[in-house]
């Protein structure tokens, strides 16, 4: 017995056990931090997962438009689901995730746009007027809590409340447009830099645009969209891009634009198809597309056989518009009229337009009074300005795109005879008209841009103040007043000469919306 004793006190099998018994607790409360925190993990990006897809959702309602705060605010609540799987604190929600906050915010300093943060972002107030400066938009979802399984051996009995925030705003483009672009002409030429330009007020205005130095107030120029080539010789693209039906090239963001040298006269030969013009004779659309005349491409230049700008072709009449008053004609009618300038603009070279109380000098604005008397006489036959409004139905005030809008509803015999055998159109002769599948032709976007301030910025890219639509009122040419010694220029071939429309008004579509825009909703943080 007392060998047996001994056996059994040498014996070490079992030793084991006690240690086992010593660290369970641990070895227990070790596995239960894991399984636990992992659940605390799962529902952390639950959470995350369902303020990502709100902010996602209301941000993609953000464009701008009236009613924009109350649709985000619908599509936060209502467009996505979400479902939390490892809460299980009782919450009378049950899975779902509920939204307990949304907030609405505007991007407007230069440090917003460079670095998008939310202490760069002013939050909105909440009024009617927010619809058009929402911008982003930050969503907290309700905290929920996840109750331990297994860490209570430890004294760990709940996660607490555990929230989420997201950040999101929308990112937007133009697509398939011209790319086109003028500097603000409102914009101080010395002093403090910036201002508005308030399209929907200068509706109806003329504008006066020149090719040239983009940092002068007024000047046009080109946008790169993707469809110019990086190389010295990026005309020909330009020319497509402002001639084909379909412009080349990918979107251009709303916001900021990167711009693109190229004013030479092949550009201007491309937009002037849009009034039915080739300008060298033979087809100058750009190759690999075609460049549709406009529906209604009435002009003030008349022509004989051809369609080059030459003395056989599109050239102006013995007997042009040339006011020389800041009024109204009385006399002295021309032979034919398409779309005038106004006519402080229509005067000469330089016509300003100075005094019109709006405030500008420059003057690359004109004040909306154009020869709406004359151009009925000339062309359809009313001698009173009530005969014409009695046949039209067009008000006083009526713009030049009112008019052709008229005419496009109303359409006039194709030809008008004029002196020397040439001939007056108004529907195409020389180009195929555009088909009604496009955008009309007459009317373009483009993009205000406050030069001298972006240039001062020194960015590779410029930031777009607003979208403006546009009536293309004349082709570019070479105009002039008189002859022999005396003979003046007018305008010239690198000028543009647009009516103001309007601000671009991006959503829906039809014939009022020239712009195709995409939306993408991107996180922020």
């Amino acid at each position: 017995m007392e060998e047996a004793g001994a056996d059994f006190l040498k014996n070490e099998e079992g030793a084991i056990a006690p240690l086992y018994a010593l660290v369970l607790t641990a070895l227990i409360a070790v596995g239960g931090i894991a399984f636990d925190y992992s659940r605390l993990a799962a529902m952390d990006t639950e959470l995350q997962n369902a303020a990502d897809q709100a902010a996602l959702a209301a941000a993609s309602q953000l464009d701008g438009q009236g009613g924009a705060i109350l649709r985000a605010t619908s599509a936060a609540n209502n467009l996505v689901a979400n479902e939390t799987r490892f809460a299980n604190d009782g919450n009378v929600a049950g899975r779902n995730v509920t939204i307990a906050n949304i907030t609405f915010l505007s991007c407007e300093s230069d440090d917003c746009r460079a670095d998008r943060t939310r202490a760069n972002m002013t939050e909105l107030p909440g009024t009617a007027d927010d619809d058009a400066i929402a911008r982003f938009v930050e969503v907290t979802v309700g905290g929920r809590q996840a109750f331990y399984a297994l860490t209570p051996i430890v004294n760990a009995f709940s996660s607490g409340n555990i929230d989420a925030t997201a950040l999101a705003g929308l990112g937007s483009a133009v697509c398939r447009v011209p790319p086109v672009m003028f500097c603000n002409p409102n914009e101080p030429t010395t002093g403090p830099t910036g201002g508005d330009f308030d399209a929907d007020l200068y509706a109806g205005a003329g504008l006066r645009l020149i090719s040239g130095d983009t940092n002068f107030p007024g000047n046009f120029g080109f946008l790169d969209n993707g469809s110019v080539t990086n190389n010295a010789n990026s005309t020909p693209d330009l020319a497509r891009a402002l001639g084909h039906d379909t412009p080349p090239g990918n979107c251009t963001s709303i916001d900021d634009v990167g711009l693109r040298p190229g004013q030479r006269e092949v550009v201007f030969n491309a937009l002037n198809t849009r009034f039915d013009i080739n300008t060298n004779g033979a087809n100058t659309c750009p190759s690999g597309d075609i460049c549709s005349s406009a529906q209604n491409s009435r002009k003030d230049v008349v022509r004989r056989n051809q369609c080059g700008i030459n003395n056989n072709g599109w050239n102006e009449s013995a007997n042009p518009y040339r006011p020389t008053l800041l009024t109204p004609l009385t006399g002295g009618f021309p032979d034919i009229m398409g779309h005038p300038r106004d006519i402080c603009h229509a005067i000469s070279f330089d016509g300003s337009c100075d005094g019109n109380g709006d405030g500008i000098t420059g003057d690359m604005l004109g004040n909306k009074l154009w020869d709406r008397d004359a151009y009925f006489r000339v062309n359809y036959g009313h001698t009173t300005r009530a005969a014409w409004q009695s046949a039209t139905g067009l008000g006083n005030d009526a713009t030049r795109y009112d008019v052709y809008q008229w005419e496009l509803e109303n359409p006039p015999a194709s030809t008008q005879s004029v002196g020397g055998g040439r001939n007056g159109h108004n529907s195409p002769v020389c180009l195929p008209p555009a088909p009604a599948t496009i955008p009309d032709r007459r009317r373009v976007a483009a993009a205000v841009v406050n030069c001298r301030e972006q240039a001062a910025r020194g960015n590779d890219t410029v930031r777009v103040l607003k979208w403006v639509d546009l009536f293309l009122v004349e082709p570019s040419f070479n105009r002039f007043r008189g002859s022999g010694p005396t003979r003046t220029r007018v305008t010239a071939d690198d000028q543009v000469y647009v009516e103001v429309i309007g601000e671009t008004r991006f959503a829906g579509g039809g014939p009022d919306n020239q712009i195709i825009r995409r939306d993408v909703p991107y996180l922020i943080e």
